[in-house]
């Protein structure tokens, strides 16, 4: 088959706002693969709504979570400014003080791989401590850009087993330190992303330790599942906090979805799709230009490596190979792919946390603000709108995947403090119930 159509946006003419206005390089591909039939059963033997649950109701007792769902905040002024229905975000920035959805992987995957050694254990008595003499030799690891490997080091510290991450050369002394202050034991290494997933896999086959990756490799499938199915309680608190009806349409007819190695996307793309069927919304995946490895399979057909540098400002989404696991989802799931630049990411940090009048300021990391990009990019793109029927009519659900994870960049590329954001939004909220 050859290679479906790709459409750039640097000739196109720009929305005259500047806050708006997308750089050149943003590059769209439709996925000729996408289904939009039920469900596969070949796909819901991986991951299925029963195990979302499952997961959620032993996640419920974990303290380093919030109590109930994260927010789910319209926007109505952006949304008009881009000219579509709605526009909403899923704010992962408060699903714990760890800051980022990542916290919904790692410690679910750390669970079941413990379950399936030691059956009889109660998860929720996992999550607070209660086997920790039991676990106090076993030792598991894994290779991160920040947000997975905090997760992972504050899991196993609340269980009580060791834990080490292997970090790569372009990682921030910032998001080492607060990998660092759960507990874990952190190995530097030099090169990308990448070289840090097979420093991991080496270290734990030399020393006999547990590696939990949220990526896929041949051999290791059971882990990442069960960290991108932990990633669908994000799609399930939607779908009740929309009041969603089983295959029917939903609240929402696009969701843009960060792309790294493909977990976040699958994991919740799933969700929906399993639920609302062949009424399920059109999905876009968005990931950085120079990481561009969901891009690259889309292409090609198969899972396949990324071809720039994969050093990105997205620190989340700086990967330079896709999870073949994740890829059996997203190749027949996703609509189409596309790649942004840096300045893309940064600009809709910038427009979160401005908010408006009728737009709660919201604090997004670099990967939290990658979705707003993609969406912005479009909307100044007729030719690319139009092929994924985006319009007046769309409402498009975005998800806020981290906060300000690390602080310093985060004022560095804003122009303010996470704080000084977070005041300004509880003065919004403040406002928003004075004149109810």
């Amino acid at each position: 088959m050859s290679a479906p159509p790709v459409l750039s946006n640097t000739e196109r003419p720009q929305d005259p706002r500047p806050q708006l206005r997308p750089p050149a390089g943003c590059m769209l591909i439709a996925n000729p693969r996408a289904q939009r039939g039920p469900y596969p059963a070949a796909l819901r033997s991986l991951m299925n709504l029963d195990r979302a649950r499952e997961n959620r109701r032993w996640l419920a007792s974990w303290a380093a979570l919030a109590r109930g769902a994260t927010p789910l905040h319209d926007l109505p002024d952006l949304a008009a400014r881009l000219g579509v229905a709605r526009l909403s975000v899923k704010d992962e920035s408060v699903r714990s003080p760890l800051g980022s959805f990542k916290a919904l992987g790692a410690p679910i995957a750390l669970v079941r791989q413990i379950l399936r050694r030691h059956p009889d254990l109660d998860p929720a008595a996992l999550l607070n401590g209660h086997h920790a003499g039991l676990l106090q030799d076993t030792t598991v690891v894994s290779a991160t850009d920040g947000n997975h490997g905090r997760g992972l080091a504050a899991a196993a510290r609340s269980i009580g087993c060791c834990c080490v991450i292997v970090l790569h050369a372009h990682v921030s002394a910032e998001r080492e330190q607060a990998i660092a202050v759960h507990g874990a034991r952190i190995v530097r290494i030099a090169g990308n992303y990448d070289d840090s997933v097979e420093e991991a896999a080496r270290l734990a086959a030399a020393n006999g330790w547990q590696v939990v990756s949220d990526t896929s490799y041949e051999g290791y499938e059971d882990i990442p599942r069960d960290v991108m199915q932990g990633y669908a309680t994000i799609a399930a608190e939607v779908l009740e906090q929309t009041g969603a009806a089983a295959n029917e349409p939903g609240a929402f007819t696009h969701l843009f979805l960060q792309g790294g190695v493909g977990g976040l996307a699958a994991g919740v793309a799933s969700c929906f799709w399993e639920f609302h069927g062949a009424q399920r919304p059109r999905f876009v995946v968005v990931e950085p230009r120079q990481a561009d490895c969901l891009f690259q399979s889309a292409v090609q057909g198969r899972a396949a490596r990324a071809t720039g540098s994969v050093d990105s400002v997205m620190a989340g989404l700086a990967c330079g190979e896709t999870s073949p696991l994740a890829w059996r989802f997203l190749q027949p799931g996703i609509d189409a792919f596309m790649t942004i630049e840096d300045e893309a990411a940064v600009q809709a940090m910038r427009v979160l946390a401005a908010g408006s009048g009728q737009d709660i300021p919201i604090v997004a990391g670099e990967s939290g603000a990658a979705g707003l990009a993609g969406l912005q990019a479009l909307r100044s793109d007729a030719a690319g709108s139009a092929q994924l029927g985006l319009d007046e009519r769309s409402r498009v659900l975005l998800i806020n995947t981290e906060g300000a994870t690390a602080p310093a960049v985060y004022e560095a590329l804003v122009g303010e403090t996470a704080d000084a954001v977070l005041q300004r939004q509880a003065g919004w909220q403040a406002g928003a119930r004075d004149a109810r």
